[in-house]
């Protein structure tokens, strides 16, 4: 897709790319960071040796192409995306502000480098001349003891993380009460709607902590489009109003602006959007539109100009003539004290078109049934209600999304599942 000419690995891929390298002949130069080289690469550390230490001089504009990134691929097969030196420096300001980072700050990044959001986090940090610390794994223990020693006081997390921490000190296996944690300041959860309840939840256990989230995808280079800020704990379940230099909008289907708290898609402008999909001009006008990229998210504005995510355009259940936004399901359903994890899709049915089914993930050592959770349920609305909770894992990918195409291709048309009684709406 970005027609790369070098690929630089390390000994922990060595494999990987071994099996890979004949479908990827494009691939001038191959280049391994470490000792026993394989007889397919050449050595990263040989050929730089004779380096000179200067770097060149390169003529650069800020509407310059800095770098191709991939979008996850939840909805589809990942899209190359450009975006320009000006696009990358204005969103590592954006973070570095709304964090109100500083060189007496310690930031501790989780999530993969080949996230956009991490990059921007990371850079930003370079910007602001706090240290950064990377960590390799996302065990619980391992995170708190990392923040612990290195004295960290931003933390970005993504959900799944963030739960897993809680849980781990409710079971006891980690101790509050053996780590040095007084220096932290900040608690940032983002790439992904967060859960209302886990905001709560971790406000509880460690109440000192301001909360920031925000909201960008990587056709948005990342983070920094909407910001909630940390002086609005009070709009918990929001994910903010337009970051530095954006402008946001919400509109209906044919593209009009849609009436303060309807919902509809959410669009953005500003100088982080990307320049295009790289040699992929129809999907690039299908999403760039007048300057404006609409995001197939949709979204709602309350009366202060906060954005409160509903759902993707894509996971919309529509169920005898009634949209469904799973989102708003599923942050019900993680209230149960039992649930893990949650994941609703819509299965096909011949008489309502689709129906709600809950793919549920249960913590280690608890229990539930079927009946259960569909009498916990009875608090929703009848036609937000699952008409199937299944028992299983919910897949997410390394950037911490809900891969719910596996989980369609894996239950829709199946007949092994208990089909749950259809009532009219």
């Amino acid at each position: 897709l970005a027609e790369c000419d070098v690929l630089i690995f390390g000994p922990e891929f060595t494999e990987r790319v071994n099996a890979i390298r004949e479908q990827i002949p494009k691939i001038k130069i191959k280049l391994f960071l470490g000792v026993e080289r394989p007889d397919f690469a050449e050595s990263y550390y040989a050929l730089t040796a004779c380096c000179s230490s200067t770097a060149p001089k390169v003529d650069l504009s800020d509407d310059d192409d800095a770098a191709i990134y991939f979008s996850s691929g939840t909805t589809g097969f990942p899209k190359a995306i450009l975006h320009t030196h000006l696009a990358l420096m204005i969103s590592c300001e954006v973070e570095m502000n709304h964090h109100r980072q500083t060189r007496e700050d310690n930031f501790l990044c989780i999530p993969p480098l080949y996230h956009t959001g991490a990059k921007m986090h990371w850079f930003g940090s370079f910007l602001s001349g706090s240290r950064a610390v990377l960590l390799r794994g996302v065990k619980p223990e391992w995170i708190i003891k990392a923040i612990s020693e290195e004295q960290i006081t931003i933390v970005w997390l993504l959900v799944p993380w963030a739960q897993d921490i809680l849980d781990a000190i409710e079971r006891g296996d980690i101790k509050l009460t053996d780590c040095k944690l007084d220096q932290w300041r900040l608690m940032h959860i983002g790439a992904q709607p967060v859960p209302p309840s886990l905001v709560k939840r971790w406000k509880q256990v460690f109440p000192k902590h301001d909360y920031d989230t925000n909201y960008g995808l990587s056709e948005s280079i990342g983070p920094g489009c909407v910001h909630l800020g940390i002086e609005n704990i009070h709009k918990v379940g929001a994910i903010g109003k337009a970051g530095y230099s954006w402008e946001v909008q919400i509109v209906d289907e044919n593209g009009k602006p849609v009436d303060q708290g309807a919902v509809g898609e959410l669009c953005v402008k500003g100088p982080g959007v990307m320049k295009c999909y790289y040699n992929n001009p129809e999907a690039t006008a299908e999403i760039l539109k007048n300057g404006w990229l609409f995001t197939g998210d949709m979204a709602r504005m309350d009366e202060d100009g906060f954005i409160y995510l509903v759902d993707r355009k894509k996971d919309v259940i529509i169920t005898g003539g009634e949209n469904i936004y799973p989102v708003q399901i599923e942050d019900f359903l993680r209230t149960h004290d039992a649930i893990k994890d949650v994941a609703v899709i819509g299965l096909p049915d011949h008489r309502l078109g689709e129906i709600t089914a809950a793919i549920i993930e249960l913590k280690p050592g608890f229990s539930s049934s079927e009946a259960e959770l569909m009498q916990f349920c009875a608090a929703l609305p009848r036609y937000k209600r699952p008409r199937r909770i299944i028992f299983d894992h919910v897949p997410r990918n390394p950037t911490g999304k809900i891969e719910k195409p596996r989980l369609r291709e894996k239950y829709c048309g199946s007949g092994s599942l208990v089909e749950m009684e259809t009532e009219s709406q």
